[in-house]
């Protein structure tokens, strides 16, 4: 397949990702040069040293699905490729996971940003990341607080992030679906449209979905099919959000305890995934 024909099909599938368009992503969209989802593909393909995966969302005493599913999906697909992946994110995920993924607590929320940058300065000069991935975490706003959707205000809990998307010295990836995540500053015109306090942070690379797992199911179906366009779409859908809600997870949108994302049934991404498989393995080839 010649590189057009690649960023096209990106393209394609970039606009199924956004296909309810229930927070305006779609809209949002337009501001990304087409092709992101491959060119994030090729930054994972490339990468074969440490990588770092940020997530982790606060909702209630909790924390939602969206996001850690997705950092577990993007984990496997790491190791899968022969590199290093460390899960980041609070205490909280970090218990619920550390027993079958490599993960890495964050400062303290109510430590400062000094503090905060200071860990991670520790943490990159002694194990450097060769690729940094965000998903479903929390970006400040320009008045340096942090907001749910409802536009609360949720910084009490969300600090000892940012610094480590600012200070990774390597290609950065971001995935959000509200426009108040790490990386969304890439898109701050059209966030100015949506009712909501957006996060001003920038990456190299911003992938945008109506459900920020949906994201990282897809990204880790591109990467595969970059290396074997025959492959199978891979994913544990079902199976993580069960896992998660196991371990004290709820869904960020109801604030059940079900094997949800966002208010959707792990059939929505399931499905999906089926039609990305589809029109992977339909593409034109050269």
């Amino acid at each position: 397949m010649t590189g057009t024909d690649a960023t096209t099909l990106s393209d394609r599938i970039e606009a199924m990702l956004v296909a309810r368009n229930h927070r305006g992503m779609a809209d949002v969209r337009e501001q990304l040069a087409p092709g992101y989802l491959l060119r994030a593909a090729q930054r994972i393909s490339a990468s074969s040293g440490r990588v770092y995966i940020l997530t982790g969302f606060p909702v209630a005493d909790s924390f939602e699905t969206d996001g850690p599913a997705g950092a577990m999906a993007l984990y496997r697909l790491c190791q899968h490729l022969g590199s290093d992946p460390v899960i980041l994110s609070d205490a909280q995920v970090v218990e619920a996971l550390r027993n079958d993924f490599n993960c890495l607590s964050l400062p303290n929320s109510r430590d400062d940003d000094a503090s905060a940058g200071a860990a991670a300065d520790m943490l990159y000069g002694a194990y450097p990341p060769e690729l940094f991935i965000s998903i479903e975490r929390p970006g400040s706003a320009a008045d340096g607080r942090y907001y749910n959707m409802a536009g609360h205000d949720i910084t009490a809990r969300c600090g000892g992030a940012e610094p480590y998307l600012v200070k990774a010295n390597c290609p950065t990836i971001a995935i959000g679906d509200g426009g108040n995540e790490l990386g969304m500053g890439n898109v701050l015109d059209s966030l100015s449209k949506l009712n909501i306090q957006p996060a001003v942070s920038t990456c190299d690379e911003l992938v945008v979905a109506d459900v920020s797992n949906w994201a990282a199911y897809t990204l880790c179906a591109v990467t595969r099919w970059l290396t074997d366009p025959k492959a199978s779409t891979e994913h544990h859908i079902q199976e993580d959000l069960e896992y998660l809600v196991a371990r004290g997870a709820i869904d960020g949108v109801t604030g059940d305890a079900t094997p949800t994302e966002d208010g959707f049934h792990a059939g929505e991404g399931v499905r999906l995934m089926q039609a990305v498989h589809n029109a992977l393995t339909s593409g034109v080839r050269a």
